[in-house]
């Protein structure tokens, strides 16, 4: 299928190398990427190690220097610190999208943002990821009146660091978590970045409630939402996709789209 491109290449600068990163980056290095009107800026890592199979003009070594690569677009894909540290910095550059949206569970983060992005005339991106629905939740979030969004993963697959919780004495299906998203996100960063994504879309970070159950029987991570609206209305979406860390494997090509939209290079026929 064709593609509307812009007539020059958008440059996609990627901070973070591991598994979502380095796919993120090969889509870019190559022709789909090419077609899609996209290219990399940079990539940049917090051990420098990291990025021997990076192409040495797009290696980034000090997050200073990032205005000599011109991007047009830098994708998050390490850790919500990054966020706090250099989100203000980075809209005064360009377009940024965090892919670890748990740094918004702070407000004062978030009016910061939108100040930043207000003054330089950029935007802050937030990614569909794995919420199913994202956009038919987005599109009506003044309709809903309660929404809840469930996890239910391996303990593996589950960051614990923040919790008194020891995986290991889980022996079967346990509800770790039951509340709002705002509170899940301070204490699982790294596993419930779509819960914050779900609140943020519908009824707000203390309304959506959310719920992280786990099972050391999956192999697979399940995410489901059930929204209800005030003329009734449900929706109610499930999604069971393999893990790899504490990410599912259809991240990726979710992010890629969502970068396609919000950068304009959308497909001649899209659905939007």
């Amino acid at each position: 299928m064709s593609r509307v491109a812009p007539s020059q290449p958008r440059r996609v600068g990627i901070l973070g190398f591991g598994f979502i990163g380095a796919e993120l980056y090969r889509f870019l290095c190559g022709a789909e990427g090419r077609e899609a009107g996209l290219a990399p800026a940079f990539v940049w890592a917090r051990r420098q190690g990291q990025l021997d199979p990076v192409d040495p003009a797009h290696r980034l070594f000090d997050l200073a220097d990032m205005r000599a690569h011109a991007p047009d677009l830098v994708v998050e894909a390490a850790h919500p610190d990054l966020t706090l540290a250099h989100g203000e910095a980075l809209l005064a550059l360009c377009d940024y999208m965090p892919l670890s949206v748990s740094a918004l569970a702070d407000d004062g983060v978030t009016s910061r943002l939108r100040a930043a992005a207000q003054a330089a005339g950029t935007r802050l991106l937030l990614p569909v990821g794995a919420l199913v629905g994202g956009q038919a939740l987005a599109a009506r979030r003044d309709m809903w009146d309660d929404v809840t969004i469930t996890f239910r993963k391996n303990p593996a697959n589950i960051d614990f660091a923040r919790t008194s919780t020891d995986p290991a004495s889980i022996s079967g299906p346990t509800v770790i978590f039951d509340g709002s998203v705002r509170e899940i996100g301070k204490l699982f960063p790294r596993n419930v970045n779509t819960m914050l994504t779900c609140g943020l879309a519908t009824v707000g970070l203390d309304r959506c409630r959310g719920v992280l159950i786990a099972d050391p029987a999956l192999d697979v991570a399940v995410a489901e939402v059930e929204a209800r609206g005030r003329d009734g209305s449900i929706l109610r979406t499930e999604k069971r996709q393999p893990v790899v860390g504490v990410s599912g494997t259809e991240m990726v090509a979710s992010l890629i789209r969502s970068i396609r939209l919000g950068m304009g290079c959308l497909e001649t026929v899209d659905i939007v």
